[in-house]
């Protein structure tokens, strides 16, 4: 699916933040999130917003990219060039590196994997391709983008019954979030006994699948190409990992004869 666009005469990039903001799931207290986290990454945020804005004001001739082209070079162990070394010493580069390492750390805290930090911050890559990456370094990366993707998908399963964890709650659910719980529950009563004529169609959204294959399921184990085959497209692979995310929560549960209902 598209993540980006193009905007404006000059085709800037954009990203569809529906897609790549609003669906992230960020750390909360199901990760452990502390009030003391929260005010240190807030706290670490703030101080590197500031130094930023401080150097670039102090000389004109420095630019975001250009400070960020060094920080990646001084993580990289690459030598720098005169004019690199100029904007190092006026944007105080390293300092701008501590700061972003420590950021990077307290974040893999408040999700609880501190684990992987241990290997990512700190090497370079984070904001531009390497052609040969480390082996381990390859591989915390792919762990990474593992957990957010399944963190993504037990916030989802959370959301269709009703229960949402907004970034800034005053501002995106003032009267509280209780739509889509009163949807599901509309939807389940409707459907509690499916009928197994007409296919359905698999819906686009993680959200939309988990509600619907939640509504699928029965006290009676069904086999997962059962349910797949209610769906034109039998759906298997993506039918399974919403299972998954089911199971998680405890509203599925796989026997040896299918899965059924938690």
């Amino acid at each position: 699916m598209p993540t980006g666009g193009w905007l404006g005469v000059g085709n800037d990039s954009t990203y569809v933040k529906t897609r790549c903001f609003e669906t992230f799931p960020f750390p909360d207290a199901d990760t452990g999130l502390t009030d003391a986290q929260r005010e240190r990454i807030g706290e670490l945020a703030a101080a590197i917003d500031a130094h930023r804005k401080r150097v670039l004001a102090e000389h004109e001739a420095l630019t975001l990219t250009g400070l960020y082209n060094v920080l990646e070079k001084l993580r990289a162990g690459e030598p720098l060039t005169p004019k690199e070394r100029a904007i190092h010493e006026k944007g105080l580069v390293s300092v701008l590196k501590t700061l972003h390492d420590e950021l990077d750390e307290a974040v893999f805290a408040a999700y609880g994997w501190s684990d992987l930090a241990a290997v990512l911050v700190g090497r370079p890559g984070a904001t531009t391709p390497l052609k040969a990456k480390p082996p381990e370094q390859a591989e915390a990366e792919e762990e990474l983008l593992a957990r957010i993707v399944a963190l993504n998908a037990r916030r989802s399963a959370e959301e269709a019954q009703g229960t949402i964890r907004w970034l800034r709650p005053a501002y995106q659910s003032p009267a509280g979030a209780t739509g889509v719980q009163a949807a599901v529950e509309l939807a389940v009563e409707a459907d509690a006994t499916p009928a197994t004529t007409a296919p359905l169609a698999w819906p686009k959204t993680l959200r939309e699948q988990i509600a619907t294959v939640r509504m699928l399921l029965t006290p009676t184990p069904q086999p997962v190409e059962r349910l797949a085959a209610r769906f034109a497209q039998k759906p298997a692979k993506a039918l399974s990992a919403v299972l998954a995310a089911l199971a998680d929560l405890g509203l599925a549960v796989e026997t040896e004869a299918g899965w059924r209902a938690g």
